[in-house]
């Protein structure tokens, strides 16, 4: 059986990658971008610096920077219209995660119309948007490389996944020194993102030996690097095998799909406003824990991708190591419990059910390893207090 590979037209991957922007738009055939960024790239002169290298290419950038952490209906709608408003040819995505999956919805409406909740799984998008050309600023949710964008839907707190070709950015320009003046509690929670996307993509059910490969090449740069990037963000080589490591990872999961954590990670983000990264790795440790059973040689595949158990280590004790590491990791990188964040028990236990019905909704959970019942999502939300 033969698979089907998605991927941008041009990756440009390295050192000062991004200021290959006013070549990227020359070979395209783009002259009119409009860049979509947040205000933090403003403030640090990122997007000021894209504009002055294709002024000096005589192209002229306008800029949107209204785009918010973890994007909304609403939110798009502002740059929707802004992006209509010009006669603009492609966009140029700047940022994390949020940005670049604001980016590709505003790039489909802005052409095709129609309002976001339109376009949510299960319809597969094939139309083509604007051209997106995607610079990432954070190492971790893989957006540059990936076939999906996330959006909340304000009206049902619900984290709607888009899914198809429409939503693949032409270009990505992948350069890790746009990530070296990032914090250490978002190089966490990206990184474990990234980390995630690959453990995620290599059990899913729809695991192909492409994906695969992407996979374990993946966690092989992210494992050793996660903590040195983490306590030193000048640590040029850690950031640099972070960022390839998260893009490979966006490589393997936009080809194979993620799986429960991804799937129950979404409604705690849009609930509770939890940043992406950091409710999936509130959830990695006791989801893995509940599919090793259904793949163990699998899991323990990417025990010795990270580095922490051996060949000569067998598929259980494997396990174990990475049970360990996950926990570990999170102690390492302070990252919270739900309770620690700040949420309330009983606000949280009130909707278990209803972010279960979602998370199933969405597709991902279908792919892992053992397939949850409500009741079994339910059980693992509520096991974050234990």
């Amino acid at each position: 059986m033969s698979t089907q590979i998605i991927l941008p037209r041009i990756l440009q991957v390295g050192e000062d990658a991004a200021l290959q922007i006013p070549n990227i738009l020359e070979s395209l055939g783009c002259n009119s971008p409009l860049i979509i960024t947040d205000k933090m790239m403003v403030t640090l002169g990122y997007a000021g610096r894209i504009q002055e290298s294709l002024d000096e290419h005589n192209i002229s950038a306008h800029i949107f920077d209204d785009t918010v952490p973890e994007p909304t209906v609403k939110s798009i709608q502002a740059g929707v219209e802004k992006a209509r408003e010009g006669s603009y040819d492609c966009i140029i995505a700047l940022g994390g995660g949020s940005p670049i999956d604001s980016a590709k919805a505003i790039a489909i409406l802005a052409k095709h119309g129609g309002v976001m909740q339109d376009y949510r799984f299960p319809r597969i998008v094939t139309e083509q948007g604007l051209p997106v050309i995607a610079v990432p600023t954070t190492a971790g949710t893989g957006s540059e490389v990936t076939k999906f964008t996330i959006i909340t839907d304000e009206t049902n707190d619900e984290k709607m996944l888009c899914v198809g070709t429409g939503f693949m950015p032409i270009a990505a320009l992948v350069d890790y020194k746009l990530t070296v003046s990032l914090p250490p509690r978002i190089t966490a929670d990206t990184g474990i993102d990234a980390l995630t996307h690959a453990i995620e993509s290599y059990v899913s059910k729809k695991a192909n030996p492409y994906s695969e490969g992407q996979a374990i090449a993946a966690m092989k740069l992210i494992g050793p690097n996660l903590r040195k990037a983490y306590h030193n963000g000048e640590d040029k080589d850690a950031r640099e095998a972070m960022m390839l490591g998260s893009t490979l990872a966006g490589v393997a999961f936009s080809n194979a799909s993620v799986a429960l954590v991804h799937g129950m990670s979404r409604p705690i983000g849009a609930f509770f406003h939890v940043p992406h990264g950091l409710s999936n790795a509130m959830l990695l440790p006791s989801v893995t824990a509940y599919s090793i059973p259904a793949a163990p040689a699998r899991y323990a595949d990417c025990a010795r991708a990270i580095g922490i158990a051996t060949e000569q280590d067998t598929n259980d004790i494997a396990n174990q190591k990475l049970l360990k590491e996950l926990r570990a990791l999170n102690d390492e990188l302070s990252v919270p419990t739900p309770e620690e964040f700040g949420i309330k028990r009983e606000a949280f236990f009130g909707v278990c059910q209803t972010m279960a019905e979602q998370a199933l909704a969405s597709g991902s959970p279908s792919n892992n390893p053992i397939e949850p019942s409500i009741s079994d999502m339910v059980a693992l939300y509520q096991s974050l207090w234990d």
